[in-house]
């Protein structure tokens, strides 16, 4: 109930003369579901990586104006989650969020006023929508990231009993992929240097 009241707060503050996101929310219980999940369990520093999920709204006779997702990284301790990043301690951080991976690109049309939330937009009944998170990489270890869907910004609308979240247990290894410049002056990842095709 505090995160919603929180969200609530910093949409309300966050709007400015725009129309506010969760303006038509409904109250109630909705259908909505994650039906795809992909994100490379195995990744390495400074590779190009994709958080790809494919969110549905499940009921058979009502649009959804505002489904969102929310995507963390498993805090460390006590600390707050953060979408892709963890906190770090020690004096004199003016910010103690860290990023592990960068974000490079976000859903299209998907930003919201919370910094770990994201839009997927209306969705008619049985409708799917895909969103894509381009991410780099940037701390090696091992780490825990995961997601759920939403049918609101708020918390007046619910999701129902469903396939509405997941995780994924993510490895970040302290190696860059190899590369190596093609004969046309391209980047090619995944291929050794001095290696024929």
């Amino acid at each position: 109930m505090r995160r919603a009241l929180l969200i609530l707060a910093v949409l309300v503050a966050g709007c400015g003369g725009e129309a506010r996101q969760d303006a038509d929310e409904p109250s109630g219980e909705f259908k909505v579901e994650v039906v795809r999940a992909s994100f490379p369990r195995v990744q390495h520093i400074a590779e190009n990586v994709e958080l790809k999920l494919t969110v549905r709204n499940g009921e058979q006779d009502r649009s959804l104006s505002t489904v969102a997702v929310t995507v963390e990284t498993k805090a460390r301790g006590d600390d707050a989650t953060l979408a892709f990043g963890q906190n770090q301690r020690g004096e004199g951080l003016a910010d103690a969020g860290r990023p592990v991976w960068v974000l490079d690109e976000g859903p299209v049309g998907g930003d919201t006023a919370v910094v770990n939330t994201w839009l997927a937009g209306a969705l008619g009944p049985g409708r799917e929508r895909e969103l894509v998170w381009k991410l780099v990489p940037s701390r090696p270890g091992t780490y825990e990231v995961s997601y759920r869907v939403m049918p609101g910004l708020t918390g007046k609308a619910r999701a129902a009993r469903g396939d509405t979240s997941g995780r994924f247990r993510v490895v970040i290894d302290d190696e860059p992929v190899p590369a190596r410049v093609g004969e046309d002056g391209e980047v090619e990842r995944g291929v050794e240097p001095g290696s024929s095709d």
